[in-house]
């Protein structure tokens, strides 16, 4: 990307220019002879911008929006595509791009759907030269990074993007998945990205530095782009390096990276992990640590969201039964169905609230069998962007609401729910009884309560649960007994707490041996040795305390009286 002084020669261009040897053409300002008018005349053939939009449905938006970002700036505008449905869905676009034939483009775009464009023509490098301000959010999509083939150009472009964005912004960033391409070969879905169906998009040629882009189009018509095939821990490395505090990386919107062999990369880098606004309304001391944090930091942490997704297999965490089954997956199912076969009349008209939802596999399975309604409300993000993901995938965006929040101070209006659901997740809180009244406030009257959370036995010696609470930093753990008087002290009607800690122990045990086989695969998948060590030991000790009797767990039903 050369300086933006320099003549815009690619409005003039109508063939692509290469040096005699085009494999040897490998510098970032190459772009520029490669976006001719006739090539950019005919990228939305390539994008098809409504089998796009189908693709990657909200994903953009609801990462947005759920960060509460409002002004974005688009780096990478091409043909408009992204600027345009931004700007439709209500955010305030900048529209940025290097090639000044590619923003002509985008601005007649945007005029053809009644918009106007802010378009600026800007090299990465130089970013802050050309823009004003500073945004909530910046995108650069389209596998355009790797137009970048110096690593002193990507640094350059990183340090301009950190610059830009305010002090609590954040930089979504794709690209293709090159790791797949130069270990096994080219294959692609040809679903999410270039989704012309009459379009092939394929590279002609491929090594460590070079991925030669081939476009074929029904007219005979041919162009090709030459990009930099960095792999997806670099770059993930890169935007650490650069001073972003949280790296979350998707595959094709709709999987984790954990997950198989995506087409494309999405990563989304926060600039800041600190909250403007704290949790609820607890008092604390000054200096004194809220547990809320904790659960919220561990949970959103890469160590925790590849452990949990590789190992449990990416629909829930919580604890499953193992009658029928040694599967994690097939017991997690098993879990929710006795949950939902203990409350009467589930159907079409039924809205629950799950509290503490992780990733949203619950409720999605709870929809899908009876048709209801639901709320997951869950204090990570990471999980939560992820829910909003496999939820459109599995086409129930229309049923199931993504809410970050907390489930001591839950944002829904009083007598609201007919089911508040929760899988081992309040032991996070130590505020357990003002959970109680929130499930209390929010549930209509005859409303059920459909709770399993790890316990400990009702007489435990003093001290001995230490080693169980530090795998997850508690400083506490309920009872049946405390959530029994509990809850009847506060009206509700008690209708059962079935005993099911076996389960629990052949649970946490069978996490144990998945995360022993699996040990390799989460190193390679980047969590960290001293995770997983931790892990290892710290499930050990919560199959040790199953075992000596300390520990309790199973399903348990409370009503709110009609």
């Amino acid at each position: 990307m050369s300086d933006s002084s320099a003549m815009n020669t690619e409005l003039k261009l109508t063939d692509q220019v290469y040096s005699g040897d085009p494999l040897q053409d490998r510098e970032t300002d190459q772009y520029r002879n490669e976006y001719v008018m006739s090539f950019v005349e005919k990228w939305d053939e390539l994008i098809d911008w409504r089998a796009r939009a189908e693709s990657e449905g909200q994903f953009f938006i609801d990462v947005l929006r759920a960060r509460g970002k409002e002004t974005v700036l688009d780096v990478a505008t091409g043909t408009g595509f992204h600027s345009v449905r931004l700007t439709e869905a209500g955010f305030n676009v900048t529209s940025a791009d290097g090639s000044a034939a590619m923003l002509a483009k985008a601005f007649e775009n945007g005029q053809a759907r009644g918009l106007i464009l802010k378009t600026v023509q800007a090299d990465w490098r130089w970013l802050n030269r050309d823009i004003q301000g500073k945004y909530d959010a910046i995108i650069c999509l389209g596998n355009s990074f790797t137009h970048l083939y110096e690593e002193a150009d990507r640094r350059r472009a990183l340090a301009e993007f950190y610059a830009a964005l305010k002090h609590d912004g954040v930089l979504i960033l794709d690209q293709r998945n090159y790791d797949t391409m130069l270990d096994e070969g080219f294959s692609s879905k040809h679903k999410y990205y270039y989704c012309g169906d009459k379009v092939s998009a394929e590279p002609s040629y491929i090594d460590e530095g070079l991925a030669r882009m081939l476009y074929s189009f029904p007219d005979g018509a041919q162009y090709t782009l030459n990009l930099c095939p960095i792999r997806k821990n670099y770059v993930r490395r890169l935007l650490s390096e650069a001073g972003f505090q949280r790296v979350r990386t998707y595959g094709d919107f709709q999987e984790t990276y954990a997950e198989n062999d995506p087409d494309f990369f999405v990563h989304v880098a926060e600039k800041s992990t600190m909250h403007l606004v704290r949790w609820g309304s607890g008092k604390r001391q000054p200096g004194e640590t809220d547990v809320r944090d904790i659960a919220e930091g561990y949970y959103d942490s890469d160590d925790a969201d590849t452990f949990y997704s590789t190992i449990w297999g990416g629909e829930d965490l919580h604890i499953g039964i193992y009658g029928n089954t040694r599967n994690i997956r097939a017991a997690s199912d098993e879990t929710v169905d006795r949950m939902a076969a203990t409350v009467p009349g589930l159907n079409e008209s039924t809205r629950i609230l799950d509290i503490g939802a992780g990733y949203g596999g619950a409720m999605r399975r709870v929809c899908k069998t009876y048709g209801c309604t639901a709320t997951c409300l869950n204090i990570s993000e990471t999980q939560n962007d992820y829910n909003r993901a496999k939820t459109r995938g599995a086409g129930l965006a229309d049923k199931i609401d993504v809410v970050h929040g907390v489930f001591e101070d839950i944002p829904q209006a009083d007598a609201s729910y007919d089911v508040v659901w929760s899988q081992d997740a309040i032991l996070h809180s130590d505020q357990r009884e003002t959970v109680l009244d929130e499930v209390w406030r929010v549930l209509k009257p005859g409303g059920y309560f459909v709770f399993t959370d790890p316990c400990q036995a009702d007489n435990v010696p003093e001290g001995v649960l230490q080693p169980v609470y530090d795998r997850l930093q508690l400083n506490s753990l309920g009872s049946f007994r405390f959530y029994r008087e509990a809850a009847e002290a506060r009206g509700f009607e008690v209708l059962g707490q079935e005993d099911m800690t076996a389960q629990l122990r052949t649970h946490y045990d069978r996490v144990r041996e998945e995360l022993l086989a699996n040990y390799d695969k989460l190193r390679e998948s980047g969590v960290s040795t001293r995770y997983l060590d931790k892990m290892a030991v710290g499930l050990a000790n919560w199959v040790k305390a199953a075992d000596d009797g300390h520990l309790a767990w199973g399903i348990q039903l409370f009503r709110k009286p009609a």
